[in-house]
């Protein structure tokens, strides 16, 4: 019972980044971009079983809207893939939630250097001036999806959900 309640939570977290991906596509891609269903990165500071929801929203957004395929398959999970890994790592040692929220921030905008790669690639534009386009986007909307994760997980408990 406990391994489908997991699986149903992992596939309602994947088709909630689906959908604020659909519907926010304009500032979801390119060498700006605000993709506010980033957000739902912080999720794995409450918990690592939300791994697997993550990872499949953010490779079937990328599949299903992106305007860069096969690169964003391979760059935007693999860059996801690399630091929720790091990041559960590190809330080994980190007990206080704000701080892996932080730390969870500060890894995904650093490691923006990689969609900038895909995107100067890709694009062919500068890889400097677009890694801090897109890590400013990212640090933004991960610094806005701390507050508003930390809020539901007072209301619904996320650490203890799965």
């Amino acid at each position: 019972m406990k391994t489908v309640k997991m699986l149903a939570i992992n596939a309602l977290l994947a088709a909630i980044y689906i959908v604020l991906t659909f519907f926010l596509q304009p500032i979801s891609f390119s060498a700006v971009q605000f993709r506010i269903s980033e957000m739902l990165n912080h999720m794995i500071v409450f918990n690592k079983k939300y791994f697997w929801g993550i990872i499949c929203g953010v490779f079937l957004g990328n599949l299903f809207f992106s305007p860069m395929l096969p690169y964003d398959l391979i760059f935007g999970t693999g860059q996801s893939v690399l630091v929720l890994l790091t990041t559960m790592l590190v809330s080994k040692f980190i007990t206080n939630i704000w701080a892996r929220m932080l730390v969870n921030t500060g890894v995904f905008t650093l490691t923006m250097c990689f969609i900038a790669w895909e995107l100067a690639i890709v694009l062919k534009v500068p890889f400097l001036w677009t890694w801090l386009t897109v890590a400013i986007g990212e640090c933004v909307v991960m610094l806005i999806g701390m507050p508003i994760m930390y809020a539901i997980n007072r209301r619904a408990k996320l650490d203890k959900l799965i």
